[in-house]
């Protein structure tokens, strides 16, 4: 069953983003992942508006988002995304 990754992000430097977009792909890539909507415009139908950018990644499973994640890969381009804004991510199961 597909997981999918929502991850929002509020981005106060984008050249350092930049650097991380560029390290995250190819780890998302490695590990079974997609991109599905990557910053793209918004339209509220109902709540808060979202901060910042919104990232929806397709994971084969949760265990593959997880890994994905977990991964060396992951964590060194995370490294260069924490001096560049604040995040939130989760992962949540698909159906069926």
């Amino acid at each position: 069953m597909s997981a999918y990754v929502i991850y929002t992000a509020d981005v106060s430097d984008p050249d350092q983003y930049e650097l991380y977009k560029a390290q995250a792909a190819p780890a998302v890539a490695a590990h079974g992942g997609a991109y599905i909507a990557r910053g793209g415009a918004i339209d509220v139908l109902e709540g808060d508006t979202p901060r910042g950018r919104t990232v929806i990644l397709e994971f084969p499973t949760m265990q593959a988002a997880r890994q994905w994640y977990d991964s060396d890969e992951y964590q060194t381009a995370r490294a260069l995304r924490e001096n560049a804004g604040r995040a939130s991510a989760y992962v949540v199961d698909g159906i069926g």
